[in-house]
């Protein structure tokens, strides 16, 4: 098969450039296989690190097509782009780890030995299985744009803050080491050979201590304060979504479906339209909509930030606000209620996505619009609910030119862009030039959070995908 591999030599002082290889391999070879046929048929001064070969000591971690990956683990295919993973770099595929291992904390233990129990190990277990390989560090959107140390750094510090042996302060160590900065975009996740759940068993919980010390940043705790006084986390500051619509909306024609509507806070009160397009585009494709009035906040920003003791009570307001109106299906078109719900809560409905509900019904397709577009990921959908195919399904159909773009985080979750704007501000720079490469008119989305930071950062038209399809059927 054919790759082509990224070289880098700093004793030639030739700059970093990709070459082709066609090499002879096995079938279901790795990408370790490959670049040891590399080494031992064509160049044996290709430089890249490689120890165990069974996925456990991570030292063969590379970047496969952009994404990072263990060598001796991934396959191997025809036309693949090996390159180092994102960090400082030493040689061909070697990286200098030695300033993100100086980061990772070690067991800083006292004259007692304090009795570790087994509720102990099952809370430090999920937290136990990193190997090192620093994918998550070289994928993370939020490193280079603040001084946050990165993902694996905040997973020792929790397992850490978990071993009662450990006497030091690690709720103090995560906060000067970026604990705020990260976006809980998941990327971590994604890549992590191990599944190691970061945002959720390290860093939310972290933050959560923090709350409790009363050392969360201003910003969050003035939205904690919002939405415990007003069960939602946007000012009215005027007439609510909520406040326009009827209970229970009819569909044109034959009733194909009932679901329950969950709007979220940006859709009920700061960006109202494309919500009310989101239900008129419901009854087009014969969908009954029903929309029980005492829903509140799902509770997302105060999981991201930390303020999870009022989370029962608005997790139950919801639940119950949906039983008693006998749905046993709950639609959701904001990506981060639609996490939280799937993710966070023990539901006795199903929850679905817009974009997942009208693929898996059918939907009546629109008339084209004109414009060239391009579509953003967002994190809690993407990684969040695993949604991908079916948003650009839906854009694919009303767009008169669809124009593709890799998935990056744009900055605007985890509490960032409210706590700390400016970082959210530079990694929505990053995600701004990728926006610009695609020559799109307009961006499409499925998160007012991201349609806002994307609109503020690019100055392009964001649109929310049931507004550009209710386009369509308007013309």
């Amino acid at each position: 098969m054919k790759v082509t591999i990224s070289r880098y030599d700093p004793v030639t002082g030739e700059q970093p450039h990709f070459v082709e290889y066609d090499v002879s391999v096995n079938t279901a070879a790795r990408v370790l296989n490959v670049l040891d046929a590399v080494r031992d048929t064509i160049d044996p001064t290709f430089a890249y690190r490689h120890c165990c070969r069974g996925g456990q000591c991570g030292s063969c971690a590379v970047r496969v097509n952009g994404e990072p990956v263990l060598a001796c683990m991934q396959e191997a295919h025809e036309g693949d782009v090996i390159e180092p993973l994102d960090l400082p770099r030493i040689r061909d595929l070697i990286t200098d780890i030695a300033p993100v291992m100086a980061q990772i904390a070690w067991l800083n233990g006292g004259s007692e030995c304090p009795e570790v129990r087994q509720a102990d190990i099952d809370d430090i277990k999920p937290l136990r299985e990193c190997i090192e390989c620093y994918s998550c560090i070289s994928s993370c959107p939020a490193i280079s744009a603040s001084d946050f140390k990165g993902p694996t750094i905040m997973r020792q510090e929790q397992r850490l803050n978990l071993d009662p042996r450990d006497n030091a302060d690690r709720i103090l160590e995560a906060i000067d080491k970026g604990l705020f900065s990260c976006t809980t975009c998941r990327k971590c996740v994604e890549v992590c050979p191990k599944d190691i759940d970061t945002p959720r068993k390290a860093i939310e919980k972290l933050r959560s201590e923090a709350m409790k010390r009363g050392l969360s940043l201003p910003a969050h705790k003035a939205l904690a304060s919002l939405i415990e006084k007003t069960g939602r986390s946007i000012e009215r500051k005027e007439t609510t979504f909520l406040e326009q619509v009827a209970d229970v909306i009819e569909p044109e024609g034959e009733v194909r479906a009932t679901i329950g509507f969950f709007v979220g806070c940006m859709f009920n009160g700061r960006v109202i339209q494309p919500a009310l397009d989101a239900i008129e585009l419901l009854r087009l494709n014969g969908i009954r909509v029903i929309i029980p009035k005492d829903q509140v906040c799902c509770g997302s920003p105060l999981i991201r930030t930390g303020f999870v003791g009022f989370i029962p009570e608005l997790q139950k307001r919801n639940i119950d606000a949906f039983v008693k109106a006998g749905v046993d299906t709950v639609l959701t078109m904001c990506a981060g209620c639609g996490a939280t719900l799937k993710n966070d809560y023990d539901t006795p409905f199903r929850v679905v996505d817009i974009t997942e509900f009208l693929c898996e019904i059918g939907f009546k397709a629109p008339s084209k619009v004109a414009g060239t577009y391009t579509y953003h990921d967002p994190c809690h959908l993407l990684r969040g609910q695993g949604i991908s195919k079916q948003p650009r399904i839906l854009l694919e159909s009303v767009a008169e030119k669809f124009v593709e773009m890799p998935a990056r985080c744009c900055g605007a979750g985890g509490g960032v862009k409210s706590g700390q704007p400016e970082e959210a501000a530079k990694i929505g720079a990053v995600r701004a030039e990728m926006v610009k490469k695609t020559g799109a008119d307009y961006i499409v989305t499925v998160c007012p959070f991201c349609e806002f930071h994307l609109h503020q950062v690019t100055g392009l038209p964001v649109k929310n995908i049931a507004t550009l399809m209710m386009e369509g059927h308007r013309k």
